[in-house]
């Protein structure tokens, strides 16, 4: 009972500091976003955009502070050596918990240039944050259904234009754009009901790295393929604040990308499409098989936090 009662407290006082945190590098994020409202001029607008990713950053140090205080996590990271600040990445990432974002900031801030990713429409709602990510620019994707598009073909083709829009904001400034390839969290229902071809994963979606690479592919360092691992099994949110989350497994892998894939037309060229998918599907070939290997490992290395 006391051992319940102090996991307990220990998420209460992690939210609770979690929450003032992003309160208050919330409120500075919406001053200097107004500011940039009022200034709609590019050379000023850059400026401001770099003070805006500044501020995210320092949010995401403060969350890296009460994670130390509150989490005895081992981690076991490879693939951080390398990385610049001041370029571009294309970050691509399975997808298994909210955890994930909270995992790849902590390890990530001010190695590489702020993370960036699509967000779904509803979430610009949720009090604070919601109004943060528009002010960093995040991307709002609307997730209609087949059934939804079929009703209103006008609206195919939205979500590629807000990507490509928001990929012409990040060419401006150093910005490591992170994509979710399986488009939602992993669960052996929704793989099943997929009918998906991996033991870990989801089947990839091709279109949004495919449309980064032909808005900003000429910007990008390389692709840092991400691979997450709980060698425990994936952890709720709770979890992780109650400091529940006792091992976390990453391999960070540092890829050429293709040259023949930077600019080109994947809507409109089949050839192309098809070739790029199939490139896609080898690294979620060798992504799955990896996350097997680290999952069969019994005692993976012990390291405080990175």
């Amino acid at each position: 009972m006391l051992h319940v009662i102090s996991k307990t407290l220990i998420g209460v006082v992690s939210f609770l500091m979690l929450s003032i945190n992003t309160l208050f590098w919330s409120l500075l994020l919406l001053f200097v976003a107004l500011l940039k409202l009022l200034l709609p001029f590019k050379p000023a607008r850059i400026h401001i955009d770099r003070i805006l990713n500044g501020l995210a950053a320092n949010w995401i140090s403060c969350n890296s502070g009460w994670m130390r205080l509150t989490q005895k996590t081992r981690w076991d990271v490879q693939g951080l050596d390398g990385l610049q600040y001041n370029n571009w990445y294309l970050v691509n990432t399975n997808h298994q918990s909210w955890v994930d974002i909270f995992v790849l900031q902590h390890l990530l801030n001010r190695k590489i240039p702020l993370l960036k990713f699509l967000i779904k429409r509803q979430l610009i709602y949720v009090p604070v944050i919601g109004l943060a990510w528009w002010a960093l620019d995040f991307p709002f994707m609307r997730r209609h259904s087949r059934e939804y598009l079929e009703k209103h073909p006008n609206k195919r083709g939205k979500d590629l234009e807000t990507t490509r829009k928001a990929c012409e904001k990040f060419a401006r400034i150093p910005t490591s754009v992170m994509n979710f390839p399986e488009g939602t969290r992993f669960s052996t229902t929704k793989r099943d009901k997929q009918k998906s071809h991996y033991r870990f994963l989801l089947k990839p979606k091709a279109g949004g790295i495919a449309l980064a690479l032909e808005s900003m592919g000429h910007k990008f360092q390389s692709l840092l393929d991400v691979t997450i691992v709980y060698p425990d099994g994936a952890p709720r949110f709770w979890d992780f604040l109650c400091g529940m989350v006792k091992r976390i497994t990453i391999r960070i892998r540092h890829l050429q990308i293709p040259k023949e894939f930077i600019g080109a037309d994947y809507e409109n060229n089949a050839k192309f499409r098809e070739a790029f998918q199939q490139w896609l599907y080898q690294l979620w070939m060798e992504k799955d098989e990896r996350i097997g290997q680290l999952l069969a490992e019994k005692n993976p290395a012990s390291m405080s936090y990175p």
